[in-house]
């Protein structure tokens, strides 16, 4: 299954919507997760699938929202689909994620508490996927992506104020949290158990796997496996790319244009004296001065700021319109009158006194139109080339708006069409096994995330600000490949699945001695057969623990097993079985280890906090009253299936 699902919807951390809101994942992956908690399944109208207080959860919102949960899933694993995530509970989780916001919203401005307008900006501002070549904020790429997206401001912003709400209430009741010392010591000793044991291995290629098989073999083998051979749904994309080299003719800036711009940014280029300036901000006007005498007694600067407890400030290579900005003009026209090395102050700054010292005085010559004309062309071929790019990117978008065709708009701009093969989800061919292009991964993700039938779409290629028309070709259903095509592998398979199987059964034998008190490798080497030797393991739950779930199988097994037994496992890749024994537990004991007991109390507070922090967001429910509609969930599910009616 998706991890990306899991996490979504099994973490008990996501208790703070850790997402912020369904809407901006939109934004951020086209440029809070509250944990689920059950409501009352009550009967409601009309179209509702919920009814949190006085306000409804509608169907179509709660399909969007599963929508475009599963669009960020894509972006991690293009191959995810509907099916998936509805399987590991992604529509229940979702239903919930929106009722707790709704009733945490509701919960807030009930006790008077408030979001203000300033706070939702700033969230909006943050999004990487919203940042223009500067760095900063682009707001008409904000209104661009909401088109795309078929979002508008005023949704985004309530789903952002309601999380914001949802944070400032929950976040004070994770932080709440004490483990007594008695109650981390159980498991910080737990951590510390250590357990060894033995692991046989008997390869499926040990064993006999009888005679070669029949015709009626494979065939009857390959009906029952038939999803083994089925080719996934694949799709015939079509495309056209607008990458910045393709534009780069439109953006040579004319002789007039770099005047221009030398014209406007004329101090850039200006001659200018530039210092860089020691200086030390004093509370105190004595302070200030037992400060100057020592550095005019010969001091470092630097060394009397210490002595005094203070640390100076250092500005490199300031102009005396900056160092004015960041002190005061009187201080700015003392220290650019000073010559070098010259001790200036003490003066009252907007913070104290101020003593400063001249380290370095740098003449910067200026710059003619011809001199600057290297950099200013660089400058605006590159605003330029930003500008070409997004005006075929709007002139696109207008063209697909007004219903053009895909060979309407890719020929109204001149562009070059292109066709795949029919590709998996991935960007693979079937029929041509090779790594996928990356310049049509994202290509071909999008146009797994259209339905057939659907206009043509703009979609961000790389990270040069490049992008592509994306249309679909032609679908192709997923169907299973003839036996004739897939003899060899059925038969290679047949062969496999025989010899696992005869595996097993000579590992049960060995494993039925071992139950009997025969030691394993004596087991082992009483069936008759050439097997590797038995291989010893040992580990404490403290290290299974730091393998963050990558923990090898065996090892996990003996951690679970009671001491002097023995048990099967499949060996990975379905290559045997292993034999596990487990014949020995220390028990630990951390009371003379401090650090241990206090990893785990963090731990345990963590747990504690989230469990906290759910059984507030049940309560609040409680108070804002849920309702919800198990029919009309029932109904957004087959449509969401592709079931429904």
């Amino acid at each position: 299954m998706l991890s990306f699902f899991r996490r979504i919807i099994n973490s008990k951390a996501g208790i703070v919507v850790t997402f912020i809101v369904l809407g901006v994942i939109a934004l951020a992956f086209a440029a809070g997760d509250v944990t689920g908690l059950s409501g009352s399944k009550t009967g409601l109208t009309g179209d509702a699938v919920a009814s949190v207080g006085g306000q409804k959860v509608v169907a179509a919102e709660l399909r969007n929202r599963v929508q475009t949960e599963l669009q960020a899933a894509r972006q991690q694993d293009p191959t995810a689909t509907m099916e998936q995530l509805l399987a590991q509970g992604g529509l229940q989780s979702t239903l919930d994620r929106t009722i707790n916001s709704l009733a945490l919203d509701a919960f807030g401005h009930d006790q008077g508490m408030v979001v203000s307008k300033r706070s939702v900006d700033g969230v909006i501002a943050s999004i990487p996927g919203l940042r223009g070549p500067n760095g900063q904020f682009d707001p008409n790429l904000y209104q661009r992506l909401l088109a795309d997206q078929k979002l508008t401001d005023a949704q985004i912003r309530t789903d952002i104020a309601r999380d914001i709400m949802a944070q400032q209430l929950m976040l004070p009741t994770q932080g709440a949290t004490q483990v007594p010392m008695k109650v981390a010591l159980p498991y910080a000793s737990l951590m510390l158990e250590r357990r060894s044991g033995q692991i046989g291995i008997i390869p499926a290629s040990a064993a006999d796997a009888g005679p070669a098989p029949t015709d009626a073999d494979l065939a009857a083998f390959y009906r029952r496996n038939v999803a083994r051979y089925t080719v996934p749904e694949r799709r015939v994309v079509r495309y056209a790319t607008v990458s910045p080299d393709q534009v780069k003719a439109r953006a040579v800036p004319t002789d007039a244009e770099v005047a221009a711009a030398y014209k406007q940014q004329a101090g850039r280029f200006a001659a200018a004296e530039k210092r860089t300036i020691s200086q030390v901000v004093v509370a105190d006007r004595a302070g200030a001065d037992a400060l100057a005498a020592k550095v005019r007694g010969g001091a470092a600067i630097a060394d009397a700021a210490r002595g005094a407890g203070l640390e100076p400030a250092v500005q490199t290579g300031v102009t005396k319109t900056a160092y004015a900005a960041t002190s005061s003009p009187a201080i700015a026209d003392a220290a650019f009158a000073a010559g070098k090395g010259a001790l200036v102050g003490p003066i009252r700054g907007p913070l104290g006194w101020i003593v400063a010292r001249v380290d370095v005085i740098e003449q910067t010559a200026g710059k003619t139109l011809e001199q600057a004309r290297p950099e200013l062309v660089a400058d605006l071929s590159k605003q330029k080339l930003q500008q070409a790019l997004a005006d075929v990117h709007d002139k696109l978008d207008d063209a697909l708006a007004r219903n053009a065709t895909f060979d309407e708009a890719v020929a109204d701009q001149k562009l070059s069409a292109r066709t795949t093969p029919a590709l998996l989800a991935n960007g693979t061919d079937p029929d041509a096994p090779a790594k996928p292009d990356p310049a049509v991964v994202p290509v071909v993700a999008a146009a797994f995330q259209m339905v057939e039938g659907d206009p043509a779409q703009l979609v961000p290629v790389g990270t040069d600000g490049g992008f592509a028309v994306v249309a679909i070709g032609r679908v192709v259903a997923a169907a299973p490949r003839p036996l004739a095509q897939v003899r060899t592998q059925v038969l290679a398979d047949v062969s496999a699945d025989r010899a696992r199987t005869a595996a097993r059964k000579l590992a049960t034998v060995i494993l039925a001695r071992v139950d009997k008190g025969m030691p394993l490798a004596q087991a082992m080497a009483a069936s008759g057969r050439r097997l590797p030797p038995v291989q010893p393991a040992a580990a404490s739950r403290a290290q299974l623990a730091a393998q963050q779930g990558n923990v090898q199988p065996p090892l996990a097994l003996m951690f679970s097993m009671a001491q002097g037994h023995a048990k099967l496992l499949e060996a990975p890749d379905r290559a045997g079985w292993m034999i596990v024994k487990l014949d020995t537990i220390v028990p630990g004991n951390a009371a003379g280890t401090p650090a241990a007991i206090a990893g785990t109390r963090g731990s345990i507070a963590r747990l504690v906090g989230r469990e906290y922090a759910e059984q507030f967001a049940r309560a609040v429910r409680n108070v804002v009253g849920v309702k919800t509609d198990a029919g009309a969930l029932g109904r957004v599910r087959a449509d969401l299936a592709g079931t429904g009616n």
